[in-house]
């Protein structure tokens, strides 16, 4: 089948079994680009198919020489519809990385539910016994609670509308636009599925099932951002879930014998989920164009490898700031940066746009996320669509 992206407004349905391959293949190059790392030999990643979690598994296999469980919640190719990124991504990784002698095995289901916990305990116990350090890289629109309830999160903010710039992507149009506040079960909902429930979830099942190892790890993914975007994120209804997050980690840290907790606030990068929110594809526009003239501009392999290698494994202790967060936005948060980026947005026009800012990069970066546009793939042949990961005995 010849597959090419079908994208409406923000969101693409297709995705390229070997584009995502040459896409896995160019972030283990990276990896085995840089110096090793003296670091943790079993570990769980938690949302593992896109992003930094996928990037987490690369850097720590090929840097480490960890082996990797993941846990991910993808869906398989059909005869006449590709399967997600996330899978095909998993497919390739499992694929290099066994050819490369590594373990690495995949349980595909809700992260969110019991079963699914079940199942990954009983995966280490039979094939590891104990990890060393669990990623926790999972984001849902909504989630299914211990209590039978499905709580769906809201993007929003929480004291007041804020209007602002934004950009129509399929267009380039920059119009305002206005975000409503959310109310008070919106905001208890999104802490439901974005906070850190969950993964207190996972850690005190694993300690209870005696899966961790003595001084094991635990890292939790996040975001803050500039002034410019906290009324709709820091200050917003997932500034609350993350609040709640920050606090999780700091309870792992004192509750949970011989568990370290932390979170890592990441840079902003191109996704499906960013590409959604208002006023941030325009600032991600931006930012793409003058980190790259500052050549600090990063993706989430050059920051998981940089997290791993130099935070994570620093033989003098993990670097955390006074909130006991770990800072990998440290190159975009920048004063000369955000400054410049801050100088553009006070003046971007539907005139300078193509001047000032770089949206052909960020539409690179986002059919790259689903395998397209990448150098060295020929999209105009067949390829398998119903690909197989191969620690799975059949596609879900």
């Amino acid at each position: 089948m010849i597959v090419e992206p079908k994208v409406r407004g923000f969101m693409c349905t297709t995705a390229h079994p070997e584009g995502c391959k040459a896409a896995v293949r160019e972030q283990i190059d990276y990896i085995n680009s840089m110096p090793k790392t003296d670091g943790p030999k079993k570990v769980l990643v938690i949302g593992a198919s896109m992003g930094y979690g996928l990037a987490s598994r690369i850097a720590l296999t090929y840097s480490c020489d960890a082996d990797t469980i993941g846990v991910i919640f993808d869906k398989a190719g059909k005869e006449k519809r590709t399967g997600t990124a996330g899978w095909y991504n998993t497919v390739a990784f499992e694929e290099f990385a066994t050819k490369d002698g590594h373990y690495a095995k995949t349980i595909n289901g809700d992260a969110f539910s019991d079963d699914i916990k079940k199942e990954t305990i009983d995966l280490i116990k039979k094939d590891f016994g104990k990890v060393d350090m669990v990623i926790y890289s999972v984001a849902a629109p909504r989630r299914k609670a211990p209590d039978g309830v499905t709580y769906r999160s809201v993007l929003k903010t929480t004291d007041g509308a804020y209007t602002n710039k934004t950009i129509d992507l399929s267009t380039n149009e920059i119009s305002e636009v206005t975000i409503e506040p959310a109310t008070e079960d919106e905001i208890n909902a999104t802490v439901k599925v974005m906070g850190g429930e969950d993964w207190r979830l996972w850690i005190d099942a694993m300690k209870e099932a005696d899966v961790l190892s003595d001084n094991a790890v635990t890292v939790a993914y996040s975001y803050i951002g500039p002034v410019l975007t906290h009324p709709i994120y820091f200050d917003g209804s997932i500034g609350k879930a993350k609040a709640d997050l920050y606090k999780t980690a700091d309870e792992i840290d004192e509750q949970v014998d011989g568990v370290s907790a932390y979170v890592s606030v990441n840079k902003a990068v191109v996704t499906q989920s960013s590409a959604a929110i208002p006023i941030v594809p325009l600032y991600l526009s931006i930012l793409l164009k003058v980190m790259k003239e500052k050549n600090v501009h990063e993706e989430c392999i050059q920051q998981m490898y940089r997290l791993v290698h130099d935070r994570l494994c620093n033989p003098s202790g993990v670097p955390v700031d006074d909130k006991r967060l770990i800072r990998m936005d440290d190159y975009e948060m920048e004063s000369e940066v955000q400054q410049e980026v801050e100088k553009i947005w006070n003046g971007i026009t539907p005139e300078n746009l193509t001047e000032v800012a770089d949206i052909d990069e960020y539409w690179k970066e986002f059919y790259e996320i689903f395998g397209f546009k990448i150098d060295g793939v020929d999209y105009g042949m067949d390829c398998d669509i119903q690909v197989q990961i191969p620690s799975l005995d059949s596609a879900e």
